[in-house]
């Protein structure tokens, strides 16, 4: 009996939620309306913001915005609130936000050859939009999972293979993940065309993936394991789309005009945005260092840097504090907080005179009970947070570590590191017919060859013709 009212109910759920997907005409399950998935959006786009931020650059912004824009009014869904930004991330990524929310790294547009590529790259992350690719997918999952527990009410037998099920329904939603890929693709090729761009151009963009990745090494796992096709499988089905459709193969490639707007481009990691030489970490804009412990593995992000012990059972990291009025508002704040259970707090200062206040604390969380000690500090109008911790039966073993990383933060006066600047693209024209090697025999570079060759889509030895305006990299990299 129960059963069958669980069967019943899925039924009547699905049979209520399928709605017609705009960009296929197909009806579909849909359990989240149009509304929702632009709330999800507006509420997602500050915190994308601000873990990654934007690319300072008004006319690069406007530039990437206003070929989205025209892309976006031709779709099946012009009224939603499209949005394109560029934000600061060295890697080469794009992706989209449920309601018309997209964003390309500054990694990704210096792989570009021209601005078609571009295009094809917004056209796939419309698309996925337009067919409510995330919509669908988080439909799935709910009934999935509803699925799956009524089955576990009902059902010993199906209790005893439930962790089973569950990984099945995994692999099928990965499934899914690289349809809803090709999909995008193939909408990509639609919007492309219609705006009047050169669809072919499309198919350098999965050459270039299949290099970036290192796919052609053949070091990588199988697709079925993966929520992204191989490149090369999509560029295979996309040459077929452009022959089945038969979209018109002509059209705007923008090269120079692409190549203008990438020119200064930063290149790789930021070293503005904070850097580290061996265990020590600088940051130039907020002129602030802190060293943490040697042999252990350092990350930076935009809202914390953090270092990991080698055994990878204590952490410490440091970060802004947003909104706090002091070291010590923070710090009753913290202590305040569900769960934390802090001992003494004392005040003092780290080594280079910034005063803070520190206190030991305990916590317990889901993996266990943990043991730490944290700082804030007040330092050059910002209050930052040092955190360190481990397992209470580790932390013994680590206190003094991050202790010595607490006391370790300091003002930076270093003109060296005050001064850094980040490497860029230079866009150059060379005047002869030559090699890369010879251009870089002749002209140092800071970056080898091969990474030259994969910015360019050429071969270190192959002859470019005079005239051929390429992408090389300036200035030095600081730190490791």
């Amino acid at each position: 009996m129960k059963m069958r009212q669980i069967v019943a109910f899925l039924l009547l759920t699905v049979t209520v939620a399928c709605a017609v997907n705009p960009a296929t005409g197909r009806r579909e399950l849909m359990l989240v309306s149009e509304s929702q998935e632009i709330q999800m959006g507006r509420d997602s786009d500050p915190q994308v913001v601000a873990a990654y931020g934007l690319v300072d650059d008004p006319q690069l912004q406007e530039y990437v915005s206003d070929i989205g824009q025209r892309m976006a009014r031709i779709s099946e869904r012009p009224d939603l609130p499209w949005s394109f930004k560029v934000v600061d991330e060295s890697v080469v990524n794009a992706f989209a936000l449920p309601g018309g929310f997209i964003y390309v790294t500054r990694g990704i547009l210096a792989h570009f050859n021209n601005e078609a590529e571009l295009a094809g790259v917004l056209g796939h992350e419309i698309g996925h939009v337009t067919a409510r690719h995330s919509a669908s997918q988080m439909s799935r999952q709910q009934l999935q999972q509803v699925a799956l527990v009524g089955g576990m009410i009902a059902s010993e037998r199906f209790r005893e293979y439930g962790g089973v099920a569950a990984a099945g329904l995994q692999l099928m939603n990965l499934s899914y993940s690289r349809d809803d890929e090709l999909q995008s693709d193939r909408l990509g090729v639609r919007y492309m065309s219609q705006t009047g761009y050169d669809v072919d151009e499309l198919i350098g963009v999965f050459e270039m993936l299949a290099t970036v990745s290192g796919s052609a090494e053949g070091a990588r796992a199988p697709e079925w394991q993966l929520t992204h096709p191989y490149p090369e499988n999509r560029e295979d089905q996309i040459r077929n789309e452009i022959v089945t459709t038969g979209v018109s193969r002509e059209g705007t490639v923008g090269r120079d005009r692409y190549l203008d707007m990438i020119d200064g481009l930063v290149w790789g990691p930021n070293p503005r945005n904070g850097y580290f030489e061996g265990s020590r970490f600088f940051h130039p804009d907020l002129a602030f260092e802190l060293t943490f412990p040697a042999g252990w593995q350092t990350v930076n992000q935009t809202q914390m840097v953090a270092a990991i012990s080698p055994q990878e059972n204590a952490v410490v990291m440091l970060a802004l504090v947003p909104d706090a009025t002091s070291a010590d508002a923070a710090m009753d704040d913290f202590l305040a907080a569900e769960g934390i259970r802090g001992g003494n707090v004392s005040s003092g200062t780290a080594s280079g005179g910034v005063s803070l206040v520190r206190a030991n604390f305990d916590v317990t969380t889901d993996n266990g009970q943990l043991r730490g000690e944290v700082a804030f500090l007040d330092y050059g109008g910002n209050v930052y947070r040092i955190l360190g911790y481990a397992s209470s039966a580790d932390w013994s073993q680590w206190a003094t570590s991050v202790r010595s990383t607490i006391g370790s933060f300091g003002a930076v006066t270093d003109p060296r590191v005050l001064n850094v600047q980040p490497q860029r693209l230079d866009i150059v024209t060379i005047n002869q017919p030559m090699s890369l090697n010879s251009y870089i025999q002749q002209n140092p570079q800071p970056v080898d060859a091969e990474v030259l060759a994969r910015l360019n889509r050429t071969q270190p030895g192959g002859v470019l013709s005079a005239g051929t305006r390429l992408k090389v990299v300036v200035g030095d990299r600081p730190g490791n």
